[in-house]
């Protein structure tokens, strides 16, 4: 990744091959989208922050046991990635990120966090961190270099699933960077062409950019060989209507065990013209010679190799059809048994003691080593002011106010009736006592259906 004005379209091109592992996304969801955000923003902050620049540091970043979520998009914002010690400035690509997950609710928050860490699982095997801490090498040394420079990924078959992910980030980013200027530009030179070779292609899943940039990719000096074993599988990560083989001007096709893949070789060969001819008989069965004899020759279409033909194909010969001309039956050619090839296979270098191979090129300085920035007290505001607890838009838990306790009914005592009153004498005091009591029961009735938890809240007496 370069310093200065290319870096944040760098980081956005590496955060996008990050949130789709597999290849398998035809459109992103919302969690995606939120999490493709967040890691702009993280790796932006590793990059200029943290000493260790890698996208397992990202990881541990996110994930720090010390510390929660919310305290390390804070971290976020108070960091001076640009300034001085006298004028502090946050990147504003990281600050937007941080503000924006912190203008979410409590839930969203984790759900993002919790996405953007699935993208990142592969990268705490020590292995793999190891393997990424460090890279001898520049995308630029492939075309650019004193000698011609072979690159090797080598993969076990084993963790061929486990390792697409990385796989597709060093092919979109060496896709990506050989692609931005044609030759005869300002800065732009190439001393060597590029060839991809690129054995169980699909197995990779799909490469947007990969399949766009077949078309153009000759322009830049970079060619293609691309390797699968049927049609299938390119449907499977491409779909059915892609241009994988629409931008491929030289296709090379064996004995195929598939039916479907057959049947397009075959409609792709073409059809060619047979004469047949019919010979009739006419005369009575028993005569001792034929009255008449009529041959008729017509010409008609056949495919110029079936579908069964095609799958029967013996094991030496090739199929080669070059866009523009007829097609080409062929024998293989085999370098470990032809005399011209047998002679350049030569035993792979020794490698010194003490140092590495003579002819790499020379190891350069990255844009990034060496720059560590921490969190500046001018930068640091209160945790008030990052997350606001008073608005009703901003989501989370809220306090709101709980139902006004009831005054406890005091009993009343019992009182002797008065012997002095009869039955059909009236007391005020004992109708302003009555009145009292009913308002008492009704409001025992009235917290006894708000208690009762029905459905309805009605009590029934």
């Amino acid at each position: 990744m370069r310093k200065g004005r290319f870096e944040v379209r760098d980081v956005q091109n590496i955060a996008d091959i990050l949130v789709d592992p597999e290849g398998a996304l035809e459109r992103r969801n919302h969690w995606e989208k939120t999490s493709h955000a967040l890691l702009v923003g993280v790796i932006l902050h590793v990059l200029y922050a943290e000493k260790e620049k890698t996208l397992a540091r990202v990881a541990a970043f996110l994930s720090d046991p010390s510390r929660s979520f919310e305290r390390t998009l804070r971290v976020m914002m108070s960091t001076n990635h640009l300034g001085t010690d006298e004028a502090p400035q946050v990147h504003p690509v990281v600050a937007q990120a941080a503000r924006e997950l912190l203008n979410k609710s409590e839930n969203e928050r984790s759900g993002v966090l919790s996405t953007a860490m699935s993208f990142l699982g592969l990268y705490r095997d020590p292995t793999v961190a190891e393997t990424t801490s460090a890279c001898e090498w520049r995308i630029a040394d492939l075309v650019d270099a004193e000698r011609p420079v072979s690159l090797y990924l080598v993969i076990p078959p084993s963790d061929i699933s486990r390792t697409k992910p990385l796989v597709r980030l060093v092919l979109n980013q060496i896709g990506r960077r050989l692609t931005e200027r044609l030759e005869g530009q300002a800065g732009k030179r190439r001393r060597h062409p590029l060839l991809m070779m690129l054995d169980e292609f699909p197995a990779f899943g799909r490469l947007d950019f990969f399949e766009s940039a077949l078309a153009f990719m000759a322009g830049y000096g970079v060619r293609s060989f691309l390797i699968a074993q049927s049609l299938n599988q390119i449907s499977k990560a491409y779909g059915e209507n892609n241009s994988i083989l629409d931008n491929c001007h030289v296709r090379i096709a064996f004995a195929s065990n598939d039916e479907r893949t057959a049947k397009r070789i075959s409609d792709s060969l073409g059809t060619a013209t047979e004469l047949r001819a019919m010979r009739n008989y006419a005369g009575h069965r028993l005569a001792p010679w034929l009255a008449h004899v009529m041959v008729s020759r017509q010409e008609t279409a056949r495919p110029l190799l079936t579908p069964g033909e095609v799958m029967q194909l013996p094991a030496d010969e090739e199929i080669v059809m070059v866009s523009g001309q007829p097609p080409i039956r062929a024998k293989k050619l085999r370098y470990f048994e032809d005399a011209n090839f047998t002679g350049r296979v030569c035993p792979p270098p020794a490698l010194a003691a003490d140092g590495p191979f003579a002819d790499r090129p020379p190891s350069r300085a990255d844009d990034w080593s060496g720059q560590v920035r921490a969190p500046h007290a001018d930068l640091v505001k209160p945790w008030s002011e990052l997350v606001s607890n008073g608005d009703e838009d901003d989501g989370g838990l809220k306090r709101h106010p709980a139902l006004p306790e009831e005054s406890p009914v005091k009993a009343e005592p019992e009182h002797a009736p008065d012997a002095g009153l009869l039955d059909d004498e009236f007391d005020p005091n004992d109708a302003r006592r009555m009145e009292q009591l009913a308002r008492n029961a009704a409001v025992v009735q009235r917290a006894h259906a708000m208690d009762q938890a029905d459905d309805d809240l009605i009590p029934s007496f």
